[in-house]
C-alpha cells in the first residue's frame, strides 16, 4: 500500500461536533408499512441502533437467494439492492422481479434496506414502475442517479437538476418512497453546497441525501467536507461508507479507493457527528478498491472477506463513540 497522509483535524472537530448537535434537525422520521426493512428503520429511529447494508453491486453474479446468504455470512443487517442496468433487478422487469427478489431474500432471513437506481427524471420509462414496486414492497428509500456538470452555465445546470429532483421526489412520495442524492465526486451535488438550495425547496419527507464522506472529502478537503456533512445532516436519509486518499501518478493527482480506516476520512469525527444526530437510516458499505482473484469463486471469497473487514471497522467506528464527547476509538 502506498504511503499516504491520514487526514485528521482534531482542532476543528470539537467545534463542528457541537454545531452538528444544533443543526441536526428532525432527520429521523416515523415509517410504516410492511416488510422487514421498514421495521428495522423504525427500530433504529427509536433505539439509536444503526442498520448496516451490503451493496449488492459487489457480488453481481449471485442470485437473490445466494446474495442473501452471503449478506448474512458477512454479518450485514440487510442489502442495498441494485435496481438498474446489469443490477440484481432489471428496471424493465421491476414489477415482476422486485417482489420475487424480496421473497427470496426475506426467506433467507434478511431484508432490503434501500434500492440503488439510475433514475434522473420522473419521465424515464421505468421511473413509475420502480417507485410503484418499491412502495408496494415496503421499501422506503431509493438512491437516484447522477447529473454531470457541462461546466458552461453552472447556475442553469444546477437549476435543471433541481427541476429533475422535484419531479422524482413528487413521483416517489406518491408511492411512499423517499429519494436520496448521492454526493458522488465529479458530479452535480458532490459538494452538497451546490444543490442544497434546490433541495431545501422540496419536501423533506420526499427527498434527502445519500451521504458519502469519502466523496465529500475528495470534493472538499480541509474543513469543507465537514461543513457539507453538517449541511446535509438534517436531510440525511442514507449513508454510503468507503475510504480514499490522494496519490500522484504519471498523469497527476488522483483519488484512490482503499480499505476503511486506511485513507483520509476522519472517521472519529464523522461517526461522532452521526451518532449525536437523529440519523437512523441504512449505512451501505461499499468496497470500491481492487479485489484480486484467480477464479470467480476466489474473487467472490476475497470480496466477502474485504466487505466483512470494512463492516467490522465501520461498526467499531460508530459503536465506540460515547454520546456527546466527539470521540471514537476505531481509528486509534
Amino acid at each position: 500500500m502506498p504511503t499516504r497522509r491520514v487526514f485528521m483535524e482534531a482542532a476543528s472537530g470539537a467545534v463542528l461536533a457541537a454545531l452538528a448537535t444544533r443543526t441536526a434537525g428532525a432527520a429521523a422520521r416515523s415509517e410504516a408499512g410492511r416488510g422487514t426493512a421498514s421495521s428495522a428503520d423504525v427500530a433504529g429511529a427509536s433505539s439509536g441502533v444503526r442498520s448496516y447494508c451490503f451493496f449488492s453491486k459487489h457480488l453481481p453474479d449471485l442470485n437473490w437467494t445466494d446474495l442473501a446468504a452471503a449478506t448474512i455470512d458477512m454479518g450485514f443487517d440487510g442489502i442495498d439492492l441494485t435496481v438498474r442496468a446489469k443490477g440484481h433487478v432489471a428496471p424493465e422487469r421491476v414489477a415482476e422481479d422486485l417482489p420475487r427478489a424480496l421473497d427470496a431474500i426475506r426467506a433467507k432471513g434478511t431484508s432490503v434496506g434501500m434500492i440503488t437506481t439510475e433514475l434522473t427524471s420522473a419521465s424515464h420509462p421505468t421511473a413509475s414502475a420502480i417507485f410503484t414496486a418499491a412502495g408496494k414492497a415496503g421499501i422506503k428509500l431509493a438512491k437516484v442517479g447522477y447529473w454531470k456538470y457541462a461546466l458552461k452555465d453552472v447556475r442553469a445546470e444546477v437549476a435543471a437538476m433541481g427541476r429533475d429532483l422535484e419531479g422524482l421526489a413528487t413521483l416517489a412520495k406518491s408511492h411512499g418512497v423517499t429519494i436520496g442524492i448521492h454526493n458522488h465526486q465529479g458530479n452535480l451535488g458532490a459538494s452538497v453546497w451546490d444543490i442544497a438550495p434546490q433541495v431545501d425547496k422540496l419536501d423533506a419527507q420526499a427527498i434527502g441525501y445519500y451521504f458519502d464522506p469519502r466523496h465529500a472529502l475528495m470534493e472538499g478537503g480541509g474543513v469543507v467536507w465537514k461543513t457539507a456533512t453538517l449541511l446535509a445532516l438534517p436531510r440525511m436519509k442514507m449513508i454510503s461508507v468507503k475510504d480514499a486518499f490522494w496519490e500522484k501518478g504519471p498523469k497527476g493527482w488522483a483519488s484512490q479507493h482503499c480499505p476503511m480506516g486506511e485513507g483520509m476520512v476522519d472517521w472519529p469525527w464523522f461517526a461522532s457527528t452521526i451518532v449525536n444526530s437523529p440519523f437512523a437510516g441504512p449505512i451501505s458499505v461499499h468496497v470500491e478498491y481492487k479485489i484480486d482473484g484467480a477464479t470467480p469463486e476466489e474473487l467472490r471469497r476475497n470480496m466477502m472477506t474485504a466487505a466483512k473487514r470494512d463492516l467490522e471497522f465501520t461498526k467499531r467506528a460508530f459503536a465506540s463513540v460515547a454520546k456527546g464527547d466527539g470521540k471514537s476509538e476505531a481509528a486509534e
